[in-house]
């Protein structure tokens, strides 16, 4: 036997129609396993499957089926009251145009009540395209008394004579409650619920039934997507699948996030995702998508989910699928809404007269005179001085409009939308703007081609803040920290005032406020995306399919830093130019045989081709006698510099294959091959092969399960396989050469050509063999499921910089070096606590734990990252055998000696302080991540509540390498140095921070070290929908406004602006947990409006 639920299901998905019934009409009802013809029609089919079940099915307009009891034009039996309770329940539509030649059955509603009434209502239901909807389920609220509409959607109730509340219900829609009054007319229009529209995912090349997966994989939804502001898709992305960590490299509008997958399997590579959108796999990430524009995201996380991508799939793949157009009425769509946006905190620094107090004492330490006089000190007592942070800071508006148009028919569907997001930043100086254009197209010609199109179209500009490759006080945030509060943002002249050096300084420190806003850096891209695909269906069940897209982006970028900076004295500017050109075909075919009733197979195979190049140019000048002109006329500079170009290519073709089976729709098995030939690989290894196998058992469809009426679903997964990550950029195998310039009997010789690097044919793929198992179980009538997932990941081969011997004439060369493992755990949870017609509770959880661990190193060699800013300019990540992968490293401090210095501990004992007496300090890899959400909707209200958290995974805080050091730049520290420091007054061998001295020497040391876990309410909403019908608005479909906040709330114990900071590790696992002046993320309170006509 089998589950009747399981059996309309299969229907639903055979003949493609919708087949609506009640969870409380179908529970715990058995088919025979052969109740299906495969042959046969549908209605034959449905005969089959209802018979001696008590029900019956009847056609209505659209084409859909509905299951009922069997029809009695009587009062209310304890069977037509079984009918009513079911409708109200959710259950699952798939909303999918389709011909049939069943032939129309008529219906007559349900008599409406026991007792007589005195007053007789009446009136239309519709759906999203206006169209009448049978079946909804009218009751009188509070009572046993209803009935259901007929195929035209209208339906008729004797009600009593005041006080009367209806219920409007259908499965696959929002129920709505409405206020009879003295109204004898109520027409209302019922709005999709697109919580049930989750059956199907969407898996590589194809989509496969949410019951038949066998990977690991998670989905989010528009709503998700789109609960609180996001810049972009990725960041929508955070907190919302486990085992997704989501890194925020920069709080500065436009700035990229880096996204991890159950860890970091490259060292030196990218650890990103392979972005999917529309079936175009994409070079980077989807930041010129608009996070309206998308439907859905599939995250595919283990190996027999992701080896269908092959060389491109070892750090996970994220499918993204784009909104489009469904047959019925022209739907208009309007989003809009402004945010405010400020810092979540300011660093608690020294006012001026502290400032000049500490100053004085550093002068005093180290032999100079006193920089403030007792009278400068007494006056600064009056105020606090210039709060440079107040300064560079600003509340920043932030805005986003989108319109939507979508529609269609049977055999055309179309859906298209324009979008504009604006954000300026908290700090002044920089913003990011987007325009962006999309169209969907679906085409049916006959009944076996579609054409399917989709195009978008992205403008984007950027101000963006400068580093200066770690020049002191160059970065924005840096300059703020570090400028004395005894000096204002202006001069008497009302020009940026010159932050001029101290007597015992060697640098002068640049005016913060000159460098947001006079020095510039704004970057202009222009993208396009455009994919376009034909599917042919020859003979039944064979779908030949053949797309073609194209990405294309041209990127201009604009640098002038004027006189006023010290750095460029004389002024300076540069101009780029790049372009990327992405071209990528795909060529299908799937077959979906017909065998006996107990068997389903979908087999697939394909064949790709990509390729992609790109070109770069640059040109620069300094030395500009007028500055107007900024990079307007950059050959009016004194001084030009030497352009420079780079181009590059590589190409990619593959072969693939896939196979699923299931049996009984119990016992599930999919395998899958890729082979990926790549350019970009030695010619001794330009092939790679990558294999996957998984299986699934559905336990709850075995007849000894069946009367485990506690449990809704339960099922097992296995999966193994092999996929590869092609860390390499273009032509890394290959002997190159590169351009030099070089002076010979005084004269100079410009682009002079030298070997950059030696030639490598063995280089190939890092690859990663991943084990997964799984557990899915729902209970209570699927309100609670929870999944479970374990994996063990181990990466060979993996590609990193070694160095050479001198008499190569060669400092390094990459090879492939060694293996890291990752392995860990991953929980989900969703529950609907409370569901009533009211009230309704809904909550999800997630966690999950990675530890990653270096395996092996060639010749057992330390790996060191990125290094820091001044003024230490060391490395601090490291990769060594037998640690997680990043590790800090550095000395252990042991207290201070009796001159008020650092005192380190000498771990081999020998009496100084030396390179071998560093050691493992810190540990940047979290112990484990985990979110809450919560969704609260009474009536036409709904709250929403995300929290994230993290812990573990410590921060190597550098900013305090500057703002609690010697104040050698003379840069203000922060108020902890003042108040807890060595002083030769009071010598505390206890005290926090050493003697204020440059002879103090400070290490990179566990003294940086700080506790990265945090708990953050990331975001909040309240919404209200309006009830559109009961205000009588026919012009609107859906209304909704809410108000929502980001970043509320925070607890953590690190010290700095923001626990979510990666602010040097970018893509790779090298130099992760850094924070240098990384820009924070806001805190954003918004107003918004969702309206649909």
């Amino acid at each position: 036997m089998r589950l009747l639920t399981d059996a309309l299901h299969e229907l639903k998905q055979h003949y493609g129609v919708d087949i609506l019934y009640g969870d409380r009409l179908v529970r715990g009802l058995s088919v025979p396993v052969n109740a299906i013809d495969q042959k046969a029609d549908l209605e034959e089919n449905l005969k089959l499957v209802l018979k001696n079940t008590g029900l019956q099915f009847r056609k209505v307009k659209n084409g859909a089926y509905v299951i009922t009891g069997h029809r009695a034009d009587k009062k209310l039996t304890s069977s037509t009251k079984g009918l009513s309770d079911g409708i109200t329940s959710t259950s699952l539509v798939e909303l999918v145009a389709t011909e049939t030649n069943a032939r129309p059955l008529t219906t007559t509603p349900l008599a409406s009540s026991l007792q007589a009434a005195d007053q007789v209502i009446k009136g239309q239901v519709t759906g999203e395209t206006s169209e009448g909807l049978p079946g909804v389920n009218v009751v009188l609220k509070g009572s046993t008394r209803g009935t259901t509409t007929d195929i035209e959607g209208r339906y008729q109730l004797n009600l009593p004579e005041t006080g009367s509340t209806l219920v409007f219900s259908l499965v696959g829609y929002t129920s709505q409650e409405v206020v009879v009054g003295s109204r004898s007319t109520i027409d209302i229009q019922l709005a999709p619920d697109n919580k049930t529209l989750s059956e199907v995912v969407v898996v590589g090349y194809g989509t496969v039934k949410k019951s038949d997966v066998t990977g690991s994989l998670g989905s989010v939804s528009a709503k998700e997507l789109t609960a609180y502001p996001t810049i972009n898709a990725v960041q929508g992305l955070q907190g919302r699948t486990p085992g997704v960590q989501v890194l925020q490299n920069s709080g500065e509008p436009g700035s990229n996030l880096s996204v991890r997958i159950r860890g970091g399997n490259s060292l030196q590579g990218s650890n990103e995702p392979l972005y999917v959108v529309d079936g175009f796999a994409l070079s980077g990430a989807p930041n010129a998508i608009s996070p309206n524009d998308i439907e859905s995201m599939e995250v595919l996380k283990d190996a027999s989910a992701t080896a269908i991508y092959g060389s491109r799939g070892a750090n996970g793949v994220i499918l993204i699928t784009t909104k489009r157009g469904k047959a019925g009425k022209t739907q208009v769509s309007l989003e809009s809404y402004y945010a405010v946006q400020q810092v979540n905190k300011k660093i608690s620094l020294m006012n001026a007269q502290e400032f000049a107090t500490l100053a004085n004492e550093r002068a005093s330490n180290d032999g100079f005179a006193a920089y403030f006089t007792p009278d400068q000190i007494s006056a600064f007592g009056q105020t606090p001085g210039t709060d440079w942070q107040d300064v560079i800071f600003r509340k920043a508006p932030m805005q986003n409009h989108t319109v939507s148009v979508s529609g269609g028919n049977e055999n055309t569907q179309y859906a298209v939308s324009g979008n504009y997001f604006g954000q300026q930043g908290i700090i002044r100086g920089s913003g990011y703007n987007r325009e962006n254009f999309r169209v969907n197209l679906n085409q049916k010609l006959g009944g076996k081609v579609r054409l399917f199109y989709n195009a978008v179209l992205t403008n984007t500009d950027r101000s963006q803040l400068l580093n200066d490759n770690g020049q002191k006080g160059s970065t924005v945030i840096s300059a703020a920290l570090g400028s004395p509060p005894t000096i204002g943002p202006y001069d008497n002249t009302g020009n940026y005032s010159y932050i001029k050096p101290y007597a015992f300084s060697p640098n002068s420190l640049e005016n913060p406020l000159a460098l947001a806003e006079a020095r510039h850096q704004k970057n202009n891209e222009v993208y396009v995306l455009t994919n376009s695909a034909i599917s042919y269906e020859p003979v039944k069940n064979l779908t030949l399919r053949s797309s073609v897209g194209i990405e294309n982006s041209s990127l201009r970028g604009d640098f002038y830093s004027p006189s006023v900076i010290t750095t460029t004295p004389a002024g300076s500017a540069t101009i780029t130019y790049g372009s990327r050109f992405n071209f990528l075909n795909e060529n299908t075919a799937t077959y979906i045989p017909q065998l006996s009733k107990d068997h389903d197979l979908t087999l697939l195979g394909g064949v790709t081709y990509q390729q992609e190049k790109g070109r770069s140019f640059a040109t620069s000048s300094t030395g500009f006698n007028y500055e107007g002109l900024e990079t307007g006329n950059i050959g009016v500079g004194s001084n030009p510099g030497v352009p420079t170009s780079t181009s590059y290519k590589w190409v990619l073709f593959s072969y693939l294959a896939r196979a699923n089976y299931s049996y009984k729709g119990r016992y599930l098995f999919t395998t899958s091959i890729r082979a990926d030939g790549s350019s970009r690989f030695g010619v001794n290894n330009k092939w790679g092969y990558f294999p996957s196998a998984a299986v699934g058992w559905r336990i709850i469809d075995e007849p000894f399960a069946q009367n485990l009426r506690t449990i809704s679903d339960l099922k097992l997964r296995l999966s193994y396989g092999v996929t590869g990550n092609t860390a390499l950029s273009p032509y890394q195998t290959l002997f190159t050469l590169s351009p030099v310039n070089t002076v010979y009997n005084d004269q100079l010789y410009v682009g002079q050509l030298t070997g950059a690097q030696l030639t490598n044919p063995d280089l190939k793929w890092e690859s990663t063999a991943q084990w997964n198992a799984g557990l899915d179980i729902a209970i209570l009538r699927n309100r609670v499921s929870f999944t479970f997932d374990y994996y063990l990941k181990n990466t060979h081969d993996l590609l990193a910089t070694v160095p050479l011997q001198q008499s190569t004439g060669y400092t390094s060369t990459i090879q492939n070096i060694g293996q890291i493992r990752n392995s860990g755990i991953e929980l989900g949870l969703n529950a609907t606590l409370v569901n009533t017609k009211a009230v309704k509770w809904d909550v999800n959880v997630n966690l999950s734990r990675n530890r990653s661990q270096v395996i092996q190193l060639a010749g057992g060699s330390d790996v060191f990252g990125t290094l820091l800013q001044q003024p230490l300019s060391v490395a601090v990540n490291l990769i060594r055998v037998g640690q997680p992968v990043g590790v800090f490293y550095g000395y252990q401090e042991n207290g201070l000696d009796e001159k008020g210095a650092i005192k380190y501990k000498d771990l081999n004992g020998d009496g100084v302080i030396t390179l071998a007496d560093k050691t493992v300090i810190g540990n940047p890899n979290p112990n484990f991540l985990y979110n809450f959400g919560s969704t609260v909707s009474y009536k036409n209200f709904s709250l929403n509540m995300f929290w994230l958290g993290k812990q573990g995974g410590d921060i190597f805080n550098a900013n305090l390498t500057n703002q609690a050091s010697s104040m050698y730049f003379g840069e203000n520290q922060i108020k902890d140095v003042y108040t807890n420091h060595w002083t030769a007054a009071s010598p505390n061998p206890n005290a926090k921070y050493p003697k204020i001295s440059a002879n103090t020497s400070f290490k990179e040391s566990d003294r940086y070290v700080e506790d990265g876990s945090f708990l953050r309410l990331k975001s909040v909403q309240l919404a209200y929908t309006i009830p559109t019908v009961k205000w009588d608005l026919k012009w609107l479909r859906t209304a909704q406004v809410y108000v929502s906040g980001q970043n509320l709330l925070t607890f953590t114990k690190y010290s700095w602006y923001d626990p979510e900071v990666n602010t040097l590790g970018g893509s790779n696992s090298i130099s992760l947990g850094i924070d240098q002046t990384g820009y924070p993320s806001a805190r954003t309170y918004t107003l918004g409006a969702r309206i649909g006509f």
